[in-house]
């Protein structure tokens, strides 16, 4: 008895598993882990009557001083633990990098698909089954290719199979989500194998092998070996993906959408025919995706750890109130913005009908959205979840919208008139962020009770509720102290007048010069109030469901840490936005991190 082969996975493959597992675990749902064990399962029992059918016949050996000693089907324990370690780490590297993705985007079928998409997806199936022919001439010849082609007959096949099921899929997904997980694992295991073929660990029997090395002791047999496997792993997990994004994306095919399928649900979702898609749908969650990367990067990193359903969901909503707030601010008359209003309230009037008028179909509401929004606006409209959420927050918001209208006017009654400005006191200040930000907090917490499977009681929805209101204020103080010289180009002050005068300033005065040193005064002066707003509501939100609480907990920081780094710069901007603070990507992540881990 020997240790040879175990001490490689203690020197090489369980460290890096170790190191995996703790930069995820606190991103690790149980959605994950289930998706990570079904692959281990398939792995293994797809795995082990190929290794064990190489072995009797003596394609490779290991040597008996090189091994503890029990087999299984002439397997050794240690390789019966490598199908196990080696789907593990390349699943942790697929999970960790395919976090921030919402697979639904990716959605498609072959009339949604472009040219290449569809030349990609064939040419895959062409290489794949060329392969599977090359395999088999090679077994059947026997002598030197016998182990090559052993290889490709018996992964190619898998390979086949999941390519044909999801190749429109994973030709559209992101390339580095797909090949990273592949080539990483790959070129690290090229190494360890390299390091255990030279010690002799274990052998390729001569006469099965072309001899060819690709570097090393690495013989070009094992080489496609751990290519070609990883590469199994990362399409199961492809293929994982795109049954929960289907049933996630779906409702009318899918009513119930559990966070982790029963392997019958889930199989239904990847077998659901392409066909099937609703189409419009997926391109309204693209359009709502795309809304988000380019008007808050904070949130939509921070949606990524939401649960499924409750996550596009969220993207819906948020996309509706961007799309909704550049209507009105993207309006050049005031008169425009105010139709824009209206039009959006005869929306809410047909979908949220009163004790006086009956409910609109969805074709009527549909006709109503595209005779009044432009193209590009109407998914917004029309995918809102409006069935999940009370009407009252969205007519608030439309409330926010018309005191945004005041500014419009200072601007069209030009500047000798004089300008009435509606933020004149703190009160002001309160009202307008508890209309365009509690508004959206109360509908995202809405949300989050319909789609936890945790029923909280009255009195607790009532304390959140309010906990979501006044963390909304803290948001939009954080929101207006980040953007005063932003809204100075629009001729908007949202800093109260009464502040203003009590620094011997006006409103014309922060438009002309918002960069003018009074003006690092009073944003500090409006950090206080939202932090204070943001002490007075956090300790509520650890009332929140588990599986919800650290997501929300991480979109609310996300956004607080604005307030963090305006206070650390002091005015000091980003060179590609010398008018905005941002926060750094990684530092987003990190605090993403940090949240996840203390919960």
């Amino acid at each position: 008895m020997a240790y040879d082969y175990a001490l490689v996975h203690l020197k090489y493959t369980i460290p890096l598993a170790v190191v995996l597992t703790l930069i995820q675990k606190p991103l690790l749902t149980r959605l994950d882990l289930y998706k990570t064990l079904a692959l281990v399962v398939v792995a293994f029992t797809a795995t082990l009557p190929w290794d064990s059918y190489l072995i009797r016949h003596g394609v490779w050996t290991y040597p008996p001083e090189a091994i503890i000693g029990p087999r299984l089907f002439g397997v050794p324990a240690e390789e019966l633990f490598f199908f196990v370690i080696q789907t593990y780490i390349t699943s942790m590297l697929y999970i960790l990098l395919n976090k921030p993705v919402l697979h639904s985007q990716y959605l498609t079928n072959r009339h949604d698909s472009s040219p290449t998409v569809l030349a990609v997806r064939v040419l895959g199936q062409i290489l794949l089954g060329a392969s599977i022919a090359t395999g088999a001439y090679l077994v059947a010849k026997s002598g030197e290719g016998t182990y090559l082609g052993l290889i490709l007959v018996w992964a190619c096949p898998f390979a086949l199979l999941t390519w044909t099921f999801s190749g429109y899929f994973i030709a559209r997904l992101p390339t580095f989500c797909i090949t990273a997980p592949i080539v990483i694992p790959t070129l690290y295991l090229w190494v360890v194998d390299e390091l255990a073929l030279g010690r002799g660990t274990w052998s390729i029997e001569s006469g099965t092998k072309l001899n060819f090395r690709l570097f090393g002791s690495l013989e070009i047999e094992e080489a496609v070996f751990f290519l070609v496997t990883n590469a199994l792993i990362v399409f199961g997990l492809v293929a994982f993906d795109r049954g929960m994004a289907v049933i996630n994306t779906f409702p009318g095919l899918f009513p119930e959408a559990p966070e982790t399928p029963s392997p019958s649900l889930l199989l239904k979702g990847i077998l659901t025919r392409p066909e099937q898609y609703d189409l419009q749908r997926v391109r309204g969650i693209r359009e709502a995706v795309a809304t988000l990367k380019r008007k808050s990067r904070s949130f939509y990193l921070a949606s990524a750890v939401f649960p499924g359903r409750l996550r596009i969901d969220l993207i819906l909503l948020y996309s509706f109130c961007r799309v909704a707030d550049d209507l009105v601010d993207d309006s050049p008359t005031r008169a425009e913005a105010l139709e824009w209003i209206n039009k959006m309230t005869g929306y809410l009037d047909l979908v949220y009908p009163t004790e006086k008028t009956i409910s609109a179909s969805d074709s009527k509401v549909r006709e109503y959205i595209r005779s009044n929004f432009p193209k590009p606006t109407q998914s917004a409209f029309e995918l809102l979840p409006t069935k999940l959420m009370p009407s009252n927050p969205f007519y608030e918001l439309l409330d926010g919208f018309r005191m945004d209208l005041a500014f419009n006017q200072n601007k069209e009654n030009g500047p000798h008139m004089p300008a009435d400005y509606p933020i004149k006191n703190e009160a002001d200040l309160e009202l307008y962020a508890h209309r365009v930000a509690s508004t959206v907090g109360e509908l995202c917490l809405w949300l989050a009770f319909h789609h936890n499977e945790t029923k909280l009681s009255q009195d607790k929805q009532e304390i959140l509720a309010l906990a979501a209101r006044t963390m909304g204020h803290a948001l939009q103080y954080v929101n207006i102290a980040r953007d005063i010289a932003v809204d100075a180009d629009m001729d908007r002050v949202y800093l109260p007048t009464t502040w203003l005068k009590e620094e011997g300033v006006t409103p014309r005065d922060i438009i002309k010069a918002p960069r003018q040193a009074i003006v690092e005064t009073l944003r500090e002066r409006l950090l206080q109030l939202a932090f204070k707003e943001y002490s007075r509501s956090r300790s509520n939100m650890n009332m929140l469901p588990a599986d919800v609480r650290g997501p929300l907990i991480v979109a609310v920081e996300s956004y607080m840490e604005i307030g963090r780094v305006l206070r650390e710069k002091k005015g000091a901007w980003s060179p590609k936005d010398p008018k905005r603070a941002t926060v750094p990507r990684s530092r987003r992540i990190m605090v993403a991190w940090k949240v996840l881990a203390s919960q």
